[in-house]
């Protein structure tokens, strides 16, 4: 994947906004769907949140509404998005960091990160998700949101994206193994995101009810660093 796709923040929006358009929705439908997700599986609040592979940060600024009381930070390798995201959204709260500088150990209490793992080659996604098991306390929680290989829609989406042309998605189950070597234990049932797009809007109100069947278009896997190794 040239690195240079995600370098320009501007572009980097409008490549995603044409490929997501074939649902109806913006980034933000899919955003926010995902963190108010995340929010129902939690038990308590997180003090301390990680966005690992922030982009332009907008979901750093949704985390930090939903999330009142918690600090975030954004990490990204992407020089161009980061500075954007840093420009418009640092503050009080929000923080950006570098991944490149990044060496956190066990300051998080929850890690989020969406649409990451694929874009990273197989063999060197388990490092990453090492990367986060020692950012996270112990106890901490990692949220990790991918797309589903087996939505129709969903392969449809990255075809028309560039930089997801190459990338490799990797289903629910493979994600547990891979966080499971990574050392993570604790996993709350997969939950699938996003069966139904604008045209069939009315059918959404079901989608409670489909988030253990493996065709919404993303999953979210909730796995735990444990208390002690």
């Amino acid at each position: 994947m040239p690195e240079n796709l995600f370098e320009d923040s501007n572009e980097y929006a409008a490549m995603l906004d044409r490929g997501l358009r074939v649902s109806g929705e913006s980034r933000d439908y899919f955003m926010e769907g995902r963190v108010r997700s995340l929010h129902a599986l939690l038990d308590a609040p997180p003090r301390r949140i990680l966005d690992f592979g922030c982009g332009t940060g907008e979901t750093c600024a949704y985390l930090a509404s939903v999330f009142a009381q918690a600090e975030i930070t954004g990490t990204d390798a992407a020089a161009g998005p980061l500075a954007l995201a840093r420009r418009v959204h640092a503050g009080p709260r929000i923080r950006f960091e570098s991944l490149d500088r990044f060496a956190a150990q066990g300051e998080y209490d929850l890690c989020y990160s969406n649409g990451v793992f694929h874009h990273i080659a197989p063999g060197e996604r388990e490092a990453a998700a090492r990367l986060v098991y020692r950012a996270l306390a112990p106890g901490g929680r990692f949220a990790l949101a991918e797309n589903n290989p087996w939505n129709p829609g969903t392969r449809l989406v990255m075809r028309r994206i560039p930089f997801d042309r190459d990338a490799i998605p990797f289903s629910a189950r493979q994600a547990r193994a891979l966080l499971c070597r990574a050392g993570f234990e604790r996993f709350a049932s997969t939950r699938y995101l996003f069966f139904f797009p604008r045209a069939l809007a009315p059918l959404r109100v079901l989608e409670p009810w489909l988030a253990r069947v493996p065709f919404g278009a993303q999953y979210l896997l909730l796995a735990t660093r444990p208390q002690t190794t």
